[in-house]
């Protein structure tokens, strides 16, 4: 598995051990895992996630190949959520092996950037409020420039 989108709770550190395990002669080991977070003013009710299947799974399957061409990596995983997630949830997870911390850091954070910026999923944050589509930010466009 080295790419997967799914509309269920996952457990990050049994898919760190099991990517641990499969990795062979790795020196270093990177992971990030972001988590659901209010930014829509201390009311944030629930993340909706939308993407469309096939074509976002292809798009992180190009990402991570990216990653996997550019850095000398023994394998990445990108796990991302889709489907209604509360304050607080896990939403994705990136992992990379490599035989030196240098590729593995640098290969998670180009994953990360690629990730928050080309992946084709769509968000809504709903609050008290009501719902909002959450736009681009001109500084995550600006962090694929160091790419």
């Amino acid at each position: 598995m080295g790419v997967e989108v799914c509309d269920r709770a996952f457990d990050p550190g049994s898919i760190l051990s099991a990517f641990t395990q499969r990795v062979d002669c790795a020196g270093a080991i990177v992971t990030f895992t972001g988590i659901t977070r209010d930014v829509a003013e201390g009311d944030l009710q629930a993340m909706e996630i939308e993407h469309y299947p096939g074509m976002t799974e292809r798009a992180l399957a190009d990402i991570r190949t990216q990653a996997m061409d550019r850095f000398n990596l023994i394998d990445a995983l990108i796990i991302h959520r889709h489907g209604c997630l509360s304050p607080g949830e896990t939403i994705m997870m990136v992992a990379t092996a490599a035989p030196h911390r240098r590729d593995a850091f640098e290969a998670a954070d180009f994953l990360m950037d690629y990730l928050k910026s080309r992946a084709p999923f769509w968000k809504r944050e709903i609050t008290a409020r009501g719902a909002d589509w959450v736009v681009a930010k001109d500084e995550d466009e600006e962090a694929l420039n160091r790419w």
